[in-house]
């Protein structure tokens, strides 16, 4: 027998169709980057107002392929994972620490120059608020109630004493 779900069958959409918006715009964002032979995190990376020698670094020659890559790769895995809804706790975690990355590149912290940014903001952006969105859905995982993985979770078997 299945554990009772905490939450409400709107509840459980609800969550299901931000998990699926959210791995559709990991998806996007991989896909136009793989696409797209010229793109390269580098002038984002040489750009950051924040923690600067730390993605310098990122952003040097002897990184910034390997790093080009695990970009590509993670935004593609995080986007399959939360659409098909498989491994989404794994795909949340990545998906908070590229997002976290992103942030502390370009925060929209008082007294820091804005960077390459959709809106200036005061310490929220974006990348928070979705960080934030993914922190919900690896606490309250949908994929058993509607993904692959629910084919693959065994069912609790109740035993009578």
């Amino acid at each position: 027998m299945t554990r009772p779900s905490l939450l409400s069958p709107p509840q459980t959409s609800a969550l299901v169709i931000l998990r699926i918006l959210i791995g559709w715009h990991f998806l996007y964002e991989g896909v136009l980057k793989l696409y797209s032979p010229s793109w390269t995190a580098k002038g984002y990376l040489l750009s950051a107002t924040y923690m600067e020698s730390f993605f310098h670094w990122m952003a040097s020659d002897s990184m910034i392929s390997t790093i080009d890559t695990l970009n590509i790769t993670a935004l593609l895995l995080v986007g399959v994972g939360l659409i098909l809804g498989f491994k989404t706790q794994v795909a949340s975690l990545i998906g908070i620490g590229l997002l976290l990355l992103y942030y502390f590149a370009h925060p929209p912290f008082p007294g820091y120059p804005q960077g390459p940014a959709e809106g200036s903001y005061w310490i929220i952006n974006k990348n928070l608020i979705e960080a934030a969105a993914l922190v919900v859905i690896f606490l309250f995982p949908t994929s058993i109630s509607f993904g692959l993985e629910r084919f693959f979770t065994k069912k609790e078997i109740q035993t009578q004493s």
